[in-house]
């Protein structure tokens, strides 16, 4: 499965902006798909996961109720909605695909880059 993310861009605080990501490759497989995001300086963190069927969806503790992450099967494509943007936010968001309730997600993509100035 090999995955790419896009639509990062630089953002003012309390903007919104949405990112994307499409698979291709095996996308047949039941992959939950999830972001993750890393700031400059730290450790990559947990963003959102949504499971196959788009039925569950689970967040961070800092972006619950600003951000909302969905999917489209039918364009294997993830979506992570993000909505009053902070300058915390800013950081290279990556999309990653695994089974769900894994703590190691097996496919990686190659990150889109959210600023967001204050």
């Amino acid at each position: 499965v090999q995955l790419q993310a896009s639509g990062g861009g630089l953002v003012q605080a309390g903007d919104s902006l949405r990112i994307s990501c499409t698979a291709s490759g095996r996308t047949s497989s039941s992959y939950a798909m999830a972001w993750f995001r890393q700031a400059p300086g730290k450790e990559r963190e947990f963003v959102a996961v949504i499971s196959w069927s788009g039925g569950i969806s689970s967040y961070a503790d800092s972006v619950k109720g600003r951000f909302t992450i969905s999917r489209d099967n039918a364009k294997n494509t993830v979506y992570l909605q993000m909505n009053s943007l902070k300058a915390e936010d800013t950081a290279v968001y990556y999309c990653a695909a695994g089974p769900w309730g894994t703590r190691s997600y097996r496919y990686w993509g190659q990150g889109t880059l959210v600023t967001v100035s204050s």
